[in-house]
């Protein structure tokens, strides 16, 4: 079998770590794995092209905010991509997230459908069935066609026009008969569910294939002198990671909720810790350390290890790495209904409340500061390690190559 994943970026960021995951334990499995990507730096692995310069890439963004078609032009790096795919001739050609502004999306699925190309499409966000945006929070207009966007400039950049109904009827033209070549993998239940009732994806084949990370990494590793550096003898960690740290009203991340949270606990032994780049001239509580952008996974999972409790505060999240992250070094997980981590966390270690209700959220991190157990590592590291999540995408690679025989 050779398999061929497209993603934004490889070895980087959550996403580029699953490809890079999937692409090494394809390998360790006698599959033939080949990975395009389009954005960040080059690298010297084995079998991976990069397929757009980051300039080119620059210049194609500045034309779809000008559009306000996110998902097209990509002329140059697209035709590249294709003639990566005519030379390795893959039995799977599966895509990743592949926003990104490396590739002409409406170009690329329509070619892979009218080339019979066997496809397994993965969600990893919500632009593939929506005009344009990544998640569309309460907004439903992907279950009759998109158009008037309540996010527009927000969640679907632009800097004149609202396309999204355009965007959305050429997303749909894209897919419309791509049916027995395709396979839609979501990472959570929520998220396959929505794609399901959404106009674009609703008629295809949908499973969900959970994410998967590196058990080996992400596992108890308390570092005695690392907690003695943030925190006394007697006080409680709250953890916290994401890639850009704001309080600002709008930001989907919720910090200003942390904030909130971390003031309700001034005046008591707990220390919030928070992982992610941040604006240089934020105030924070005092109660509050801000550690910048953590890079090295070994490192963050020392800080997971060393926490009492690990809080999310997203307004949505498909899946939540940190949610998975966090459980697998034995640190349970507090956080605000937002889809996917409900989904895919293990309750016995996890608490979730009402988006925004920080004293509902407050009394969750008070009842969880108490429960580390090496029952929530052992558990987690079963269910999330990547070797599952390698052994089920084999699985439906092998489901459609098997159907395509038997027909």
């Amino acid at each position: 079998m050779k398999v061929l994943q497209i993603n934004c970026v490889y070895d980087s960021g959550s996403t580029g770590k699953i490809t890079a995951d999937l692409h090494r334990e394809y390998q360790k499995n006698g599959i033939d794995s080949i990975v395009c990507y389009g954005r960040l730096g080059k690298t010297a692995d084995k079998g991976v092209y990069k397929t757009c310069g980051e300039l080119y890439s620059r210049f194609n963004h500045f034309m779809a905010n000008l559009s306000g078609i996110q998902f097209g032009g990509c002329f140059f790096s697209t035709n590249k991509l294709i003639r990566v795919i005519k030379k390795e001739k893959p039995d799977i050609v599966h895509l990743q997230c592949i926003n990104g502004h490396f590739v002409n999306i409406y170009r690329l699925v329509n070619w892979l459908k009218k080339n019979n190309i066997k496809t397994v499409l993965t969600l990893h966000a919500e632009f593939m069935f929506t005009g344009g945006c990544g998640y569309s929070y309460d907004c439903e207009k992907f279950k009759t066609g998109c158009g008037n966007c309540p996010q527009i400039k927000k969640g679907v950049p632009t800097y004149l026009f609202d396309n999204t109904a355009r965007a959305f009827r050429k997303m749909k033209k894209a897919f419309d008969g791509f049916d027995k070549n395709l396979v839609v993998t979501s990472v959570s239940p929520w998220l396959m569910k929505r794609a399901k009732s959404s106009l674009i994806l609703g008629d295809k084949r949908h499973t969900v294939v959970e994410n998967g990370l590196d058990e080996t990494v992400f596992c108890p590793s308390y570092d005695k002198s690392l907690r003695d550096k943030y925190a006394k003898d007697n006080q409680k960690i709250v953890f916290y990671a994401t890639p850009y740290f704001s309080d600002a009203v709008n930001n989907a991340k919720g910090g200003k909720y942390l904030v909130e949270l971390a003031r309700k606990f001034e005046g008591e032994d707990v220390r919030f810790l928070v992982a992610g780049d941040y604006d240089k001239n934020l105030t924070v509580p005092d109660n509050m350390i801000l550690l910048g952008r953590i890079n090295n996974q070994k490192e963050l999972a020392g800080f997971y290890s060393i926490a009492d409790v690990t809080v999310i505060t997203s307004r949505r999240e498909t899946f939540s790495m940190i949610c998975a992250e966090s459980l697998c070094c034995g640190t349970p997980v507090c956080g605000f209904f937002a889809g996917g981590p409900e989904t895919i966390a293990l309750p016995e270690f996890s608490k979730f409340v009402d988006f925004g209700d920080v004293d509902l959220l407050c009394k969750a991190v008070k009842e969880s500061l108490g429960e580390k157990s090496p029952d929530i590592s052992d558990k987690a590291r079963k269910r999330y390690k990547r070797e599952n999540m390698s052994r089920t995408m084999i699985d439906v690679y092998k489901s459609l190559l098997k159907e395509f025989a038997d027909d």
